[in-house]
């Protein structure tokens, strides 16, 4: 994890004290409102609005506006709901319009769909002109939302635009053009991070690449574990062990794949070992290769420790990024080291368990493991 990390801990906004005094009183459906409205908190925005009867104006929770009394607030569901009641919306906080997070992920989306169309990366001040931002702000408001700067992402989706086109092009060359590389030197400069393995190798499944297997069995079913010359690249888990062997065959048609021979037994051994005990730690080298972002969600996977969990949120803050929860979602699915890169440590909000690559009866039991369950 890098040293820019934030620690995956929830510390709580400091409340306004004016508003401290309900939360002992307020009844069971009001306590998260009066604790939202208290911390000022942006997520609570739209799920309900308060009014303040002395001046009659309804705000968002989080509108910056100077506390009011507490005898003074009611809490409506909807705008509308304030509406009936007589109250008009707050000219600082505007609650009957698009939120700020909720506009600048729109631009933010527009921005992208710009790229993902455009032949070449659209200069900064184009996609800035078109989120209505200016450039330096534009481009910390892309960062926060995606994780990215708008130039890494740009050069993500030309990488996959590569990777879908290498197997079908008659050359290399041809493929990179067709993704809008200028030139061959800006693909190659970081080629073998982005795809794993050099370009031509990737364009005909893994060519030349050499992997060692295994396949048994431990108590969350088959496992596989596949290794290149760098280290452990694979650590797949399921009910049988032939999908997982196509799985693996399907990503490197080309590759050389071949049985693990003794010193590879012994590595297999320490993986199940892991699987079977997660709180040991695992010393072995990892292949580990994906975009810059799904690095760093991964990098900070690996930081939670060993009977804790974090939400997709924690995970988002920790990485600078605390917008992108969907991605960091997404990168935790894209995750072929299971228990290695601990993705079962994730939670939902409410600390349920969220869907699993693996499936969620055994992200259970791995939780249970860690926690000596």
């Amino acid at each position: 994890m890098s040293a820019s990390a934030k620690p995956l801990l929830n510390t709580p906004a400091t409340p306004h004290t004016a508003l401290m005094a309900p939360l002992s009183t307020a009844n069971s459906e009001n306590t998260e409102r009066w604790a939202a409205l208290a911390a000022r908190d942006v997520r609570a925005d739209g799920r309900f609005v308060y009014a303040v009867r002395t001046t009659g104006v309804y705000c968002r929770p989080s509108c910056p506006s100077r506390a009011a009394r507490p005898e003074n607030i009611t809490f409506h569901a909807t705008c509308a709901e304030a509406e009936a009641a007589g109250f008009r919306p707050c000219l600082r906080c505007r609650p009957n319009e698009p939120g700020l997070a909720e506009r600048r992920a729109e631009a933010v989306a527009r921005a992208c769909r710009l790229i993902d169309v455009a032949e070449t990366m659209p200069p900064l001040a184009d996609l800035a002109r078109a989120a209505g931002l200016s450039a330096f702000h534009f481009h910390r408001v892309f960062k926060a939302a995606t994780g990215v700067t708008p130039k890494a992402y740009a050069a993500a989706r030309r990488a996959e635009a590569v990777a879908a086109g290498l197997p079908k092009a008659a050359t290399v060359t041809e493929a990179l053009y067709d993704a809008g590389y200028s030139t061959a030197s800006q693909f190659y400069a970081d080629a073998a991070g982005r795809l794993g393995m050099a370009p031509a190798a990737y364009r005909k499944g893994g060519l030349g690449i050499r992997m060692r297997f295994g396949v048994g069995a431990c108590t969350l079913g088959a496992i596989l574990v596949a290794a290149t010359e760098a280290g452990l690249c694979a650590i797949l888990l399921g009910d049988e062990p032939e999908p997982l062997v196509r799985d693996l065959q399907d990503r490197f048609p080309g590759a050389e794949i071949e049985g693990g021979d003794p010193d590879f037994e012994a590595w297999m051994a320490r993986v199940i070992g892991l699987v079977e005990a997660p709180g040991t730690g695992l010393d072995l080298p990892l292949d580990i290769r994906g975009t810059a972002f799904q690095q760093r969600v991964w990098a900070a996977l690996r930081a939670i420790p060993v009977g804790a969990t974090a939400t997709y949120a924690d995970i988002a803050r920790a990485i600078g990024a605390p917008t992108a929860m969907r991605a960091v979602a997404q990168a935790c699915g894209a995750n072929h080291l299971a228990v290695a890169i601990p993705c079962h440590r994730v939670v939902r909000s409410d600390g349920s368990l969220s869907g699993y690559r693996w499936g969620v009866a055994r992200k259970r039991d791995l939780l249970a493991r860690e926690a000596g369950g």
